[in-house]
């Protein structure tokens, strides 16, 4: 990144918003959240919408054989292939 990470402006920002979120990185703690009322506000609105997906969607369980099926996919493939 060339531009020092305080001095991002708002598009620059919100350009790189969705990789930061990817990582996993706390993007509170970014300096330029931190002087940007602009991109907080951004910021809390993509949370609650993330959240409010999140209630919306139940996790779904794998079936407890998956990973039976998984590994008998691979042993297979991998024997097809010794051939």
């Amino acid at each position: 990144m060339t531009e020092d990470r305080k001095q991002l402006s708002c598009v620059a920002f919100q350009a790189q918003l969705a990789e930061l979120i990817g990582t996993g990185e706390d993007i509170s703690a970014h300096p330029h959240i931190q002087t940007c009322a602009q991109c907080r506000a951004l910021l809390a609105d993509l949370e609650t919408i993330a959240e409010a997906a999140r209630q919306l969607l139940s996790p779904v369980e794998p079936p407890e054989e998956l990973w039976e099926h998984i590994e008998m996919a691979i042993k297979n493939e991998e024997d097809s292939g010794k051939s």
